[in-house]
């Protein structure tokens, strides 16, 4: 039976309703949240708030079968809020600190990210640098306001110094764009994913049409940005799985994208995202190198083969090793590899064993995520028949993966959280000095941007002047992006020509 747990006392209580909800799901996997007084809780946490300027949140949870009773207070000043948006952001992030705070004390259990849930925490890190904050005075926000972690304050700390000498001009590239390409096609859809990816087989019709559309959204975006002298960062090619197509249309795809960009040589970064391994073949190598990509992931996930098959991956883990081996033998300089901790079936003993497989090929950089049950996914939709590993046993996993990363080298370089994540824990991607990815840098900074293109393609565009952030998506479905194609670049362009016009 979920525990039940009513809130009260707070004023305009439906706005709280989702984040508390998040906070919630991070201490108990099933739980009934309710906002309405007179219900017969096993949990009662009563929040007020108070002050003008300066906002004092007080809270008091009681067990009611115990009679426990536990309290908790954060003053906050708001006296700098600009609007009644902002000022609500912040008696928000006042009165999430008194609900962690009493749930910490009432479960033992430590939220090492604190408050922060839908939030980047590196992008934080940054605003609150560029803001002139000194490094000790933002560290000390983030203990004190947000409940962040030592532990995880000096990870966000090497990856914000990181990011800052891969890309020394990263505050100042507002004026140039990034481009993401999605081919929405794979061999077959993991159970995990909820990315626009569907099987190939028999789609050919579906597949000839999906890239005209491409072509043609690359010729006109590509204009534009010829015609203003926009220069273009980093290109990257994601899905689905962008190897699934044939060898003569990534061919052609590639010799677009030097038709139709403006200076593709001066780009600082290409990558294809070669991830199923059973879609890689010589040909299609040979194809990447004829375009000098030579940035590609190859990803694993695991390499025990029972959870392979439990996930719907159709290859086999001597594949994974035989394409690697294949690719760096044809020249292939700078392969990514993606690991997921908490995948079904697997502890730390099978972790560890993937760990010791991926420490034979060393690939140039490793992408390490934690397992999130997105709603969408088959895995979410059928949580029982997928059995995954403790809280504990977790953050074992996490813990070995960056002992491991730092005794071969690896630095950690970009990171992201997800809602839904096992052990609200966090994916990192790691580098060899030197191979870390500029466009992972850009889309998780949102310091430029990003231009969408293909289907289930996201565009995020950032306004150069008050880095406000819009966002618009191309349809996921083949069908839907093919018969609406003119339409969906047409919006892009008038909103790029209200940026960059």
């Amino acid at each position: 039976m979920p525990l039940r747990i009513q809130i009260e006392g707070l004023h305009d209580i439906g706005r709280f309703q989702r984040p508390l909800e998040v906070i919630t799901g991070l201490f108990f996997e099933e739980y009934e949240l309710v906002l309405e007084p007179g219900y017969d809780a096993d949990i009662t946490v009563a929040l007020s708030v108070s002050g003008g300027k300066r906002v004092y949140v007080h809270g008091i949870l009681t067990e009611k079968a115990a009679g426990n009773k536990y309290e908790a207070d954060h003053e906050k000043d708001v006296s700098g809020c600009l609007d009644e948006k902002e000022r609500f952001k912040q008696v928000k992030y006042a009165v999430l600190y008194v609900y962690v705070t009493l749930l910490q004390q009432y479960t033992g259990l430590i939220q090492q990210w604190g408050v922060l849930t839908g939030i980047r925490p590196v992008k934080l890190l940054h605003k609150m640098l560029r803001s002139g904050l000194s490094k000790d005075e933002a560290h000390r926000q983030l203990r004190e306001e947000y409940l962040v972690t030592e532990e995880k304050i000096q990870l966000m700390q090497e990856i914000v110094d990181r990011q800052l000498a891969v890309v020394p001009d990263l505050y100042d590239l507002a004026h140039e764009v990034s481009i993401y390409i999605g081919i929405p096609f794979c061999p077959t859809k993991c159970a995990y994913c909820t990315f626009p990816a569907y099987a190939i087989n028999g789609r050919q019709g579906s597949v000839d049409a999906f890239l005209a559309g491409l072509h043609y959204e690359m010729r006109e975006i590509g204009r534009f940005l010829k015609e203003r002298g926009i220069h273009i960062t980093t290109i990257y090619y994601g899905g689905g799985t962008p190897t699934s197509i044939s060898a003569e249309e990534m061919d052609r795809l590639y010799a677009e994208m030097y038709e139709s960009f403006p200076n593709v040589e001066r780009v600082r970064e290409i990558t294809v995202e070669a991830g199923r391994p059973d879609t890689i073949t010589p040909e299609k190598l040979n194809v990447l190198k004829k375009w000098n990509i030579d940035r590609i992931s190859i990803n694993p996930q695991s390499y025990i083969q029972e959870t392979l098959k439990a996930i719907g991956r159709h290859h086999t883990v001597d594949e994974t090793i035989e394409k690697f081996h294949l690719a760096r033998g044809m020249g292939m300089n700078n392969i990514n590899m993606d690991l997921i901790i908490g995948l079904p079936g697997e502890g730390l003993k099978e972790f560890a064993h993937t760990l010791a497989e991926t420490e034979k090929l060393m690939p140039e950089s490793l992408t390490v995520h934690t397992l999130s049950f997105k709603r969408a996914s088959e895995m979410t939709k059928n949580k029982a028949k997928y059995k995954v590993a403790d809280r504990g046993e977790i953050s074992e996993m996490m813990k070995a993966a960056q002992d491991w990363t730092k005794r071969h080298g690896y630095v950690p370089y970009y990171l992201y959280r997800q809602k839904n994540i096992l052990g609200n824990l966090e994916n990192v991607g790691y580098a060899l000095p030197g191979k870390e990815s500029i466009y992972n840098i850009m889309i998780m900074e949102e310091q430029q941007s990003i231009i969408g293109l293909g289907c289930g393609a996201s565009s995020k565009f950032v306004d150069p002047k008050t880095r406000k952030i819009t966002r618009f998506a191309n349809p996921k479905e083949p069908k839907a992006y093919n018969e609406n194609v003119v339409h969906y670049t047409e919006e892009k362009l008038k909103m790029m020509e209200a940026l960059f016009g």
